[in-house]
């Protein structure tokens, strides 16, 4: 690492779970101090107490990522306890998967993604936006998906929502050049996270694998069962199948530390023998 998080103000959405709490412990422990934001409160509370017991810097907040009014209180909280909002992770989202057919099943977790995944980015950048121009730096961290590069089957609301934080992202760093830098990570498919929790229809994902789709759910039973050879969940073997979700964090962590001068605008992660195809 370079050395360039230490003392920053970071805060992230989705902190109790997922990318967002393997970021906020992470960034802790290279000397960041942590807002930790989530819905539920108690998951948040158990990352920022682990954190504060490892000798780290963080505390908890309940947020809605809908309200923005609540993510303004989010990024105030941060410039309460530590002084700035240096960098805003993003990261708090779902994954309906389902086909225009599951209308009836899929509609209320579609108006929820919508909700979530396009208006909750937007409340975080609009809650940040303010005190980062004020300060004359800032980082926007956008989490997006392989899913936002080009319309498939079983994907159009999830697709269409990173499809929009693309545009969110890439929009505001034209606008904000030279005061807030914008990075967009583009995560494959990580089945070990809670987000394939939110998925409608399973066989949705027919989109995103195609022709892999046999062999992917064959992964995914294995991986349950515990049968998966181990050699293929090695990070050091070229055909590793099933990214872990701390590679995605890396890639967070990597895009922060960097000097306020360089910008990275965009990471794809991907396990190079996974079954993703865009």
């Amino acid at each position: 690492m370079a050395g360039h998080i230490a003392g920053k103000s970071i805060v992230i959405t989705g902190a109790g779970g997922g990318f967002g709490s393997l970021v906020a412990r992470k960034a802790a422990a290279l000397g960041a101090s942590v807002t930790c934001g989530d819905i539920d409160l108690g998951a948040a509370q158990v990352v920022a107490d682990e954190i504060a017991a490892s000798g780290g810097k963080a505390q908890a907040a309940q947020v809605d990522v809908r309200d923005l009014a609540a993510m303004k209180a989010l990024v105030a909280s941060a410039m309460d306890a530590f002084g700035a909002v240096d960098v805003m992770v993003n990261n708090a989202g779902i994954m309906p998967l389902a086909f225009f057919s599951d209308h009836e099943a899929a509609y209320p977790a579609w108006e929820r993604c919508i909700d979530i995944n396009i208006k909750g980015v937007l409340n975080g950048m609009v809650a940040a936006y303010d005190p980062m121009i004020a300060a004359g730096r800032g980082q926007i961290i956008n989490i997006s998906s392989i899913y936002g590069n080009f319309p498939v089957v079983g994907a159009a609301v999830y697709g269409a929502s990173k499809s929009a934080v693309n545009f969110l992202s890439e929009s505001l760093r034209v606008e904000s050049r030279g005061r807030i830098k914008v990075t967009t990570i583009k995560p494959t498919g990580v089945p070990s996270t809670g987000l394939s929790g939110t998925v409608v229809n399973q066989a949705a994902g027919i989109g995103i694998v195609a022709h892999n789709m046999p062999d992917f759910i064959e992964m995914v039973g294995q991986m349950a069962e515990g049968t998966f050879p181990a050699e293929r969940l090695d990070p050091e073997a070229m055909d590793y199948a099933s990214l872990a979700p701390e590679h995605i964090a890396d890639a967070v962590i990597h895009a922060i530390d960097q000097p306020w001068g360089v910008s990275i605008a965009e990471v794809t992660v991907r396990a190079a023998g996974d079954h993703f195809v865009l």
